[in-house]
């Protein structure tokens, strides 16, 4: 007897993401002082995008803007970010990483490297570099949801 293909509905890459997601933080948490995953994105996309308002950073993050100040309140303290009124428009703040942030980013990154060959050591080459691209394709295709919604309520990015 033939065996029938998986339907998309039984995969549940919702848990599996969540699970690996979970092994990771605390790996990464388990180092004192150690960048925490949202602090190496919001770092992460000021060190490829340049300064950007903070509200941007927001959006671009799916965070409200209260957590995205909780967040670089911590990463200031920190000297990791620099936050500036903007001059064209002083009610409107700009962010960019800073000269130790990205040497604490790319500390970081090795850091994470390594959490992900222990994690992913039965995956090839190939296959991590395949699983990278799909996810980062869905990223960036992800619906942006401020509320728990069902998918098809969410706007895409």
């Amino acid at each position: 007897m033939a065996e029938t293909p998986t339907a998309a509905a039984d995969l549940q890459l919702v848990p599996l993401l969540d699970y690996l997601a979970r092994i990771g933080r605390r790996a990464g948490e388990g180092t004192p002082g150690a960048l925490r995953p949202r602090q190496v994105i919001a770092l992460k996309l000021l060190a490829d995008d340049g300064p950007v308002g903070q509200q941007h950073l927001a959006e671009v993050l799916s965070l409200d803007p209260s957590n995205v100040v909780v967040l670089l309140n911590e990463l200031e303290a920190r000297d990791l970010v620099v936050r500036r009124r903007d001059p064209a428009d002083r009610r409107r703040h700009i962010v960019e990483i800073s000269t130790k942030g990205t040497a604490e980013l790319t500390d970081a990154c090795a850091h994470f490297g390594q959490i992900e060959d222990v994690m992913f050591a039965s995956l090839s080459a190939d296959e991590r570099a395949t699983l990278h691209g799909l996810l980062a394709r869905a990223v960036s295709t992800a619906p942006q949801c401020t509320a728990p919604l069902p998918p098809e309520d969410c706007s895409p990015s």
